[in-house]
């Protein structure tokens, strides 16, 4: 096909699906193109044919994603912003206002350009409080001394 030898096909489409991994990534693609550039490597040092050498791809694709799904979980590293999609979480120590009356069932903080509902202490409007915990999207707060 094209004049291009089948270790030169394996190898054209390894880097194409690392390309479309690092275009779109999911982290999956990658160990597909590996896969298919230890294919075409070994297609040209050993001359396989091509039922071999999609035998070695198929082989080489399930070990590599095997054992990236077996060892990344354990070695993904600590994430500098931990709480990054868990706003509510982020808030808590926070000292905030309290613009709706607060009791035991609920009201209303200010935090930032918004408010958010609260639960925890009594506090009259204007008070300070602080946000010691959250019950789904509610701010658990009590008074500050």
């Amino acid at each position: 096909m094209w004049g291009l030898s089948l270790a030169e096909l394996w190898l054209i489409g390894g880097a194409l699906l690392i390309v479309a991994e690092i275009i779109a990534p999911g982290f999956f693609l990658i160990w597909v193109g590996a896969a298919a550039v230890i294919t075409g490597t070994a297609t040209w040092a050993l001359g396989l044919s091509p039922e071999v050498a999609f035998l070695v791809f198929a082989i080489v694709v399930v070990v590599l994603v095997i054992s990236a799904r077996t060892w990344l979980p354990y070695n993904a590293g600590a994430s500098p912003e931990p709480l990054l999609n868990q706003r509510t979480e982020r808030l808590i120590g926070q000292t905030v206002r309290v613009e709706e009356t607060i009791s035991a069932t609920g009201g209303r903080v200010q935090v930032g350009d918004g408010a958010w509902s609260a639960k925890g202490c009594d506090a009259a409007a204007g008070a300070l409080v602080k946000i010691t915990g959250t019950d789904g999207n509610i701010l658990i707060v009590e008074k500050i001394d």
